[in-house]
């Protein structure tokens, strides 16, 4: 037998079939690092219309988590496709690095600042700790394929950008939206630090839940005047509610506020009725709104009831008339707040409880609200971190309240009221509360003075309003998200008790309070000093330096800004300080959480200080979660670690991960995802390989066809590859990512794979070597490829690189310097059409099936083995038969014949198909095997001289090479 191996245009390539990404991704690393690869982007984008793509910082602490992998991944992918796409698009990440958690750290190992060690040390351990945490972030960053300036990230603690946080603060000052207030906010006790609304979380929390009587009372003990406001059922029930005492009963989750309580809010268009109960085996005559009286009397056990009487709200409290007041239970006679009033609040609802309301100003914002309307101060029993303070008086029973910590005095505030006999239930009910989101400790409102950016003072809420509507929301149900937070957006209290913080670099006047006349020269000054000294600068200021003599007048705010201030405001000091960027940006892109974080405070701050919006897109991902739809936890056990991905599968396969699931909702990630995820990596790759392998011996500039001397089917693959690069682009800038990788794995698997692949196999192999058939396919293949590595490269950046790198011909060094590859669709008067390759592929599909069953069914061998004939009805049989002889290279097998038959005769021959319209007959072909193409066909040894070859491949070895029109 003769070996006619050397006579094949055999496949081969550099490119490996086992990725090993995590042994290769490194190298490719290296060289994007050696190449200072990102600088050559913008040297070569320079001038180019802009995309700017600015980066939410991170927090410096911790290692990254996958959420942190699926933004960064995301970002990068949409910073990539827009470089391709011709933009000039740079991407400067950036790190938050002030706030709690860090000061956290550096206690554990230090010590509490200005005790165990001096305030600028302190600091400085905290600048440290924050630069670790940095670094150690990048690095896992730039591994998972992130373009970005990392050797100029913007961190919230480098001296410049402390010093613009307070430029930012002054121009807000400047425009008059800021103000300073005494109202409750979020207080974490064990932070000992106010909190904005962005710092909260809900968690599930067991709490008291407890129905308590207050006694309503004049000076002298007497229920009269409350009981004269009812409408009685009858005279009777009158005198026998006069001769008693009544009670306005409440409910509450909160114990530990009792002792703040100054007065009882009800509505003033509800009922509330006086009802007569037994309860804990005692007869009580009780207020309460008529809609909840079922439910009380079920909460509290009560075994009878008999309603007696019933008013409105608004009757009980009449303005103008004496206002009927409630003994406190803890409070004995004489006492400053022995007796609270009955106020009337519209925040009052039947949702649950009894319709009337306990109200402490110190700790409810509806609280305060409502007590300052009625002339109600405050009384700031509890302190800092969260203990009541010294001077807070003792209940009626003598028990003592003061050095007690809110998170311990429930128990003791219901054995108080039962003492008393004013508690009519006690219980524990589960529900959601706010949460420190850092800490994840349970926080307190607490009435203090703070500082805020006021959302009425100067308008900013309308303008903010305005602005959200010329945003793009991205999923739309964004803008619905925005307008929510919005709408329920308190004053933002941007002032916090911290060491580790941008200082509020303010001076009041110590009677009055008012802000110094000269503040926004004042800011720039204390500005300039920290741009060159960071933010120890402002500490260590003698106001005198600045003040001169009126430095007596004056003093320094302590407090320091909130974080989300700082962030917020990187529109200014990133945007708006660093050459190459532009102001708005034109897209912000973070999590779901974020619409009441980040975007809310960099919205509220660009409009405070510019008047419009930072953004023009607003882009927001789902939080990763398992296939159960449970958040990633290290106590459920199911967080996904992507170093460990990265170490095991490949910053690639993660990256497809990402790119592959619908981030609009929340994205589901396990171990047997990745592993699919890496299948559908393999598939990708594995095609790009065979691409590759069969341009062994090309040379574009010599071997390339021109578009219109390429067979059909050629011209068709290329057709197909620019309409899908349409999509893809389409998908790209609609960030679609999951598009791209369903149309990717589907333009791998069913055009490539299962149809121009497979058949031109035999083209490639058997024609000669530098025959019009095989540099025609040889050419649809490099355009191909040279399309595909484009496409997956802002996906698969490592693998793109390698692909890149093993294409034929000249070209940038880099896949990332180069732009889409521009793909010429099949011309309009195509011999065979689109709408006619479609028909071919179903037939193909239609002729592989039963193949397919008779190979699994024993009758046949393989595909080569049969002879076919085709019975087409007139439409289907005009298409194929613009193949000729080439149909059974089409349908890769040894022979195909065609013939014609009417719809109505077709079904006498031979066997059905799946394709309406076509049947076929099958044989297993007697004609011996060609050992070089391995057709069986009936010429095989015709000719002498290579008696085991078929005529076909007698011609490629020792002829002129055989002729190929279509396929």
């Amino acid at each position: 037998m003769t070996d006619y191996k050397a006579t094949l245009n055999l496949p081969s390539t550099a490119l490996p079939m086992k990725a090993n990404l995590a042994r290769r991704e490194p190298n490719v690393l290296k060289q994007w690092q050696e190449k200072n690869l990102y600088r050559k982007l913008r040297e070569k984008n320079r001038g180019r219309e802009k995309f700017i793509l600015h980066d939410g910082p991170p927090y410096a602490n911790g290692d990254i988590h996958i959420g942190h992998s699926v933004n960064k991944i995301l970002k990068d992918i949409i910073v990539k496709s827009k470089g391709l796409s011709g933009f000039d698009a740079p991407y400067i990440p950036g790190w938050d690095c002030h706030g709690l958690p860090i000061e956290h750290q550096v206690e554990k190992k230090h010590g509490k600042a200005g005790v165990k060690v001096d305030y600028p040390v302190f600091r400085q351990k905290c600048r440290d700790y924050a630069q670790r945490q940095v670094e150690g972030q990048k690095k896992d960053f730039i591994r998972l394929g992130v373009f970005a300036d990392w050797d100029n990230p913007y961190l919230t603690m480098a001296p410049q950008f402390e010093a613009d946080i307070i430029r930012a603060l002054g121009k807000i000052v400047e425009n008059g939206h800021l103000v300073k207030g005494y109202k409750p906010v979020y207080w974490s006790v064990v932070g000992g630090s106010a909190l904005a609304e962005a710092e909260v979380e809900y968690r599930d929390k067991t709490s008291f839940s407890i129905d308590v009587a207050f006694s309503l009372e004049n000076e002298a003990g007497h229920s009269h005047e409350a009981a004269e406001r009812f409408a009685y059922i009858s005279e009777e029930a009158k005198k026998e509610v006069l001769g008693n005492k009544i009670s306005i009963v409440i409910w509450t989750t909160t114990p530990w506020t009792l002792p703040s309580n100054l007065a009882i809010a009800i509505h003033p268009d509800l009922r509330y009725v006086l009802a007569k109960v037994e309860v804990n085996n005692a007869q009580r005559y009780v207020v309460v709104a008529e809609d909840l009286l079922e439910s009380c009397l079920l909460r509290w056990g009560a075994s009878c009831s008999e309603v007696l009487g019933s008013a409105l709200g608004c009757e009980i409290q009449k303005p103008m008339e004496l206002r009927i007041r409630a003994r406190h239970p803890f409070r004995t006679k004489g006492f400053a707040y022995d007796l609270v009033p009955i106020i009337l609040g519209d925040h009052v609802t039947t949702e649950a409880g009894t319709g009337c309301v306990h109200t402490a100003p110190d700790h409810g914002v509806d609280d305060f609200a409502v007590a300052s309307k009625n002339g109600i101060g405050t009384l700031n029993y509890i302190d800092d971190n969260g203990l009541f303070h010294s001077d807070v008086p003792d209940t009626a029973n003598g028990r003592k309240l003061a050095g007690e910590h809110v998170y311990k005095v429930d128990e003791q505030v219901v054995e108080v009221l039962k003492d008393c006999g004013a508690l009519l239930s006690c219980g524990k009910i589960t529900h959601s509360y706010a949460h420190c989101w850092r800490t994840k400790t349970p926080l307190i409102y607490r009435a203090t003075p703070q500082w805020f950016v006021s959302m009425t003072e100067n308008g900013l809420l309308e303008k903010a309003r305005q602005a959200v509507a010329g945003v793009q929301w991205i999923p739309g149900w964004g803008r619905a998200r925005i307008d929510g937070m919005l709408e329920n957006s308190p004053d933002w209290c941007i002032s916090r008790q911290r060491t580790w913080g941008v200082p509020i670099a303010l001076f009041i006047h110590r009677e009055t309070g008012e802000l110094h006349p000269r503040t926004p020269e004042l800011v720039e000054q204390v500005a300039q000093r920290v741009e060159q000294q960071g933010i120890d600068a402002w500490h260590e200021l003698d106001a005198a330096e600045l003040l001169g003599d009126e430095a007596e007048k004056y003093s320094k705010v302590t407090d320091t800004l909130d974080v989300w201030f700082d962030s917020g405001v990187t529109h200014a000091a990133v945007l708006g300080r660093r050459a190459g960027l532009a102001y708005p940006a034109d897209l912000y892109l973070e999590g779901t959480d974020q619409h009441r974080g980040w975007f809310q405070s960099s919205l509220k701050t660009a409009i405070a200080i510019n008047g419009n919006a930072p953004y023009k897109q607003a882009l927001t991902h789902g939080f990763t979660v398992d296939t159960e739809g449970r958040k990633m936890s290290k106590s459920v056990g199911n967080v996904i670690s992507p170093q460990k991905v990265v170490n095991d599968l490949g910053a690639d396969v993660l990256r497809l991960w990402v790119a592959a699931t619908d981030f609009s909702g929340e994205m589901s990630v396990s171990d047997e995802i990745l592993k699919r995820t890496a299948d559908s990596y393999r598939r990708i790759r594995n095609t790009a390989r065979f691409l590759l392998a069969n341009l062994n011996g090309f040379d574009p500039l010599k071997n390339r066809v021109a578009s219109d001397g390429m067979l059909a089917l050629d011209r068709w693959a290329v057709d197909r590859a620019a309409r899908l690069q349409k999509e893809i682009l389409q998908a790209y800038n609609s960030y679609q990512f999951h598009r791209i990788s369903q149309k990717l794995h589907s333009f791998c698997v069913t055009d490539m794979g299962g149809f121009y692949l497979d058949i031109i196999k035999d083209r490639q192999y058997t024609c000669q070597e530098n025959s019009l058939a095989r540099r025609s396919a040889q050419t649809a293949l490099y355009h191909i490829v040279e399309a595909m590595s484009r496409w997956i490269a802002p996906i698969l950046s490592f693998t793109a690189e390698e692909i890149w790198a093993n294409i034929p011909g000249g070209r940038e060094e880099s896949v990332f310097l180069a732009e889409w590859y521009p793909l010429r669709e099949l011309s309009e008067g195509a011999t065979i059409s689109n709408d006619d390759w479609d028909m071919i592929f179903s037939v193909k599909e239609a002729v592989n099936k039963v193949l397919e069953d008779q190979r699994r069914a024993g009758s046949l061998g393989g595909a080569l083995q049969a002879e076919l004939t085709l019975y087409a009805v007139p439409d289907i049989f005009a298409v194929l038969e613009k193949l000729q002889d080439e149909l059974r290279f089409v349908t890769i097998t040894s022979k195909a014949a065609l013939l014609e038959k009417s719809a109505d005769k077709l079904g006498e021959f031979g066997q059905e198909t799946q394709m309406l319209g076509l049947r076929m007959e099958v044989k297993t072909s007697s004609a011996q095997k060609c050992v070089r193409c391995w057709h069986y066909r009936e010429d095989v040894g015709a000719n002498s001289e290579h008696a085991e070859l078929c005529l076909r491949c007698v011609d490629n070895v020792a002829g002129k090479g055989e002729a190929r029109q279509f396929a």
